[in-house]
């Protein structure tokens, strides 16, 4: 493993290792206006929600690292300190990148990059029409983490009023992720998009206590065929299944199958099983896949 000390590092070496490994990160599209009202539109992928009450997100448009001057999004902020943060879906994606052209102070990248301005309800910047999600917010603070090149400035907008597309919503009125298609940042030039192809459910620990990897016998533990995933699955169920009920998992077609193909070997009936178990973890079936690898 590369062990790196990174006060050895230039400021742009360090942010190349950092932006390829913090990945993927969500996109603030954030307009502002500088006192005089001149707009400006820029994304920043050093972004994210921290709060629910009051609901805050963070962003921080860092010093350049080339020259170490400031972005007109900090510079509009201090004058006028209120933002709408903007939500990127792929549709959008390239005219955004497009938007984060250095122009000159007084250009207005909406009409640069070819969007169209809706004038806010609460707030002075103008919002993205294009955007699924539009959050006109108020700057409650900021604060500067330096004075070098590469320096963050975090900006706390706290975030006063969300309008939401129709067209991304499910009919409870929620948000259905798999209709966002949103995109995120990465290294470099990458980004990802968020399909409902790759998207995944994971059963979140919340309202259950798990028994835990540790409490799983050793041979599961250290099993060639499952995966850490595997194990974690396992692993969040809330209490070992009876003996009974691991008995009559036996009876299972497959289970049989198994276990007649592997009389008096036991490696490969071990190893079978938690092939099987794998496969029924693929398709939900966790508390049979539990029974089926404590049989062995």
């Amino acid at each position: 493993m590369l062990t790196i000390n990174v006060s050895e590092l230039s400021p742009a070496q360090l942010q190349n290792y950092m932006q390829y490994a913090i990945a993927p990160r969500p996109i603030c599209f954030a307009s502002t206006v500088d006192a005089q009202g001149n707009v400006n539109l820029s994304p920043f992928s050093f972004f994210n929600m921290f709060s629910t009450n009051p609901p805050v997100c963070v962003f921080s448009p860092a010093r350049r690292v080339r020259d170490n001057t400031t972005k007109h999004t900090l510079e509009n902020i201090l004058e006028v300190p209120e933002c709408v943060i903007n939500i990127v879906n792929y549709d959008m994606v390239q005219q955004m990148s497009l938007s984060s052209t250095e122009y000159g102070r007084g250009i207005n990248e909406f009409e640069k990059s070819g969007f169209t301005m809706q004038a806010s309800q609460l707030v002075k910047p103008p919002r993205v029409l294009e955007a699924p999600v539009q959050m006109e917010c108020l700057v409650t603070q900021v604060i500067p983490l330096g004075d070098q090149a590469g320096a963050g400035n975090l900006i706390l907008a706290e975030v006063k009023l969300i309008h939401i597309k129709e067209e991304v919503l499910d009919e409870t009125g929620k948000i259905d992720q798999q209709k966002m298609d949103l995109v995120a940042r990465l290294g470099g030039d990458w980004y990802c998009r968020v399909t409902p192809d790759n998207l995944f459910k994971v059963a979140k620990p919340l309202t259950t206590l798990g028994i835990g990897v540790d409490a799983l016998p050793e041979t599961v533990r250290y099993s060639m065929e499952l995966t850490g995933n595997d194990l974690g699955m396992l692993g969040n169920v809330e209490a070992l299944p009876a003996a009974a009920e691991i008995d009559d998992m036996r009876m299972d077609g497959a289970v049989k199958e198994v276990l007649d193909a592997t009389i008096g070997d036991s490696g490969t009936r071990t190893r079978e099983l938690h092939a099987l178990a794998k496969e029924l973890l693929r398709q939900g079936r966790i508390a049979d896949a539990l029974k089926v690898v404590l049989l062995d």
